[in-house]
């Protein structure tokens, strides 16, 4: 099952490396983020749900940008928070 976010989603260049480690939590002084997810709307770089601070999930929130995907080495899996569908 897939829905037309996951269809349409982009593929951005990711706004920070992947192992700067989640910039919000790092710039906040944190280090205890999980994994990392990046927006394809825009290349925002967040950490998951199972991190403390839910980075990408405050992102979707206030930014409204549907489709994520994990930004973690090997996988490749999206996400989309309005359908909550898994692609």
């Amino acid at each position: 099952m897939t829905c037309q976010h996951l269809k349409e989603a982009g593929e951005p260049e990711p706004l920070a490396p992947y192992d700067g480690g989640c910039p919000e939590c790092v710039a906040e002084g944190h280090h205890d983020w999980v994994h990392l997810r990046v927006c394809l709307g825009c290349g925002y770089v967040a950490c998951c749900d199972s991190s403390p601070r839910r980075h990408m999930s405050q992102h979707y929130e206030t930014d409204g940008h549907p489709v994520m995907r994990s930004y973690e080495p090997g996988e490749n899996w999206k996400w989309c928070f309005a359908d909550e569908l898994l692609g």
